[in-house]
């Protein structure tokens, strides 16, 4: 009884935890400012999934991609708000589409390489020795390739396209949280309630999946909103270089026809794109501080 009196009173990772955290960044304004513009963006990118499989089973040109040279390079209006492109199409649905795009890249790539940065580091910091060894070996190992280097070697193999994005960005971004999550395990195996749960007889599993992850799974949540606007930029890039998303309207693509028509006056599709991947970049990294700040336990003991 008393080992797992210990447990409970050092391990506050459970659900009471998390909902006292998500109360706490709730309730500051920046933070529910950042909820609010990454909302519009995800029910863009969700609206346009949708409007993407309905007219592909059509078999029908979406109105993103129908040319109308007629109707080139007209300026935001009540037709078209945010104007259209040297081709006559909507600047407006190709960048809800571009939003579809980039919100598909950050959470495939995130959902590839937290759990494998969150496995190892938890790996390594737990068991120490040799099993730590082979993880700061491939950490390191990871590390010193160049990253940009490493993302175009791994789309060039896989191909042109968005699954060569996501495997590329997926498999170089896990280092960081890794490192990140293996130092917290560090810490967190010499604590009280870990002494007291061996003491006990739980095995190595129980011990660091539910007592040690609930109280570093915090770093995970804040390295998700660190990954995912990282991702985008990363996925832009590539788009912009012409090996990303293929025959779609990413940012990135729309930002290198748009770069070309700039000195031209046509100014607006530009500015949509550059625009929307600022406000999604700052609303990400303004909720990782606040959650950083609501979740993590040392954090809380000061501001207490």
């Amino acid at each position: 009884m008393t080992g797992h009196a210990v447990i409970r009173e050092e391990a506050p990772g459970g659900v009471s935890f998390f909902r006292e955290a998500l109360r706490r960044v709730w309730a500051g304004g920046v933070s529910r400012g950042c909820l609010a513009v990454l909302a519009v963006f995800a029910l863009a990118a969700l609206w346009g999934e949708a409007a993407n499989a309905w007219y592909a089973w059509r078999d029908v040109t979406p109105p993103w991609q129908a040319q109308e040279l007629a109707a080139r390079y007209l300026a935001p209006g009540a037709e078209h708000w945010l104007g259209t492109d040297g081709l006559g199409r909507d600047v407006f649905l190709r960048l809800v589409q571009g939003a579809r795009i980039a919100f598909l890249t950050g959470v495939v790539s995130s959902l590839i390489a937290i759990p494998i940065g969150v496995l190892l580091g938890c790996l390594g910091g737990y068991f120490g020795g040799k099993t730590d060894d082979v993880v700061v070996w491939l950490s390191t190992t990871f590390a010193a390739i160049p990253g940009l280097l490493f993302v175009l070697a791994i789309a060039m193999v896989v191909g042109k396209g968005l699954l060569g994005v996501f495997l590329a960005i997926g498999l170089t971004t896990w280092v960081g949280v890794c490192r990140l999550i293996r130092a917290e395990v560090i810490q967190q195996k010499s604590r009280g309630y870990v002494r007291a749960a061996r003491a006990l007889g739980f095995s190595h599993g129980r011990i660091l999946f539910r007592h040690i992850l609930p109280n570093v799974i915090h770093v995970a949540l804040v390295s998700f909103t660190l990954r995912f606007p990282a991702a985008i930029g990363t996925e832009v890039f590539l788009s912009f270089l012409g090996i990303g998303a293929q025959g779609e309207p990413s940012w990135g693509t729309m930002i290198s026809s748009a770069r070309l028509r700039l000195w031209q006056g046509m100014w607006w599709e530009l500015a949509a794109v550059t625009v929307s991947i600022f406000a999604v970049v700052l609303a990400f990294n303004l909720l990782g501080d606040a959650l950083r700040d609501a979740l993590d336990p040392r954090l809380r003991t000061v501001q207490e």
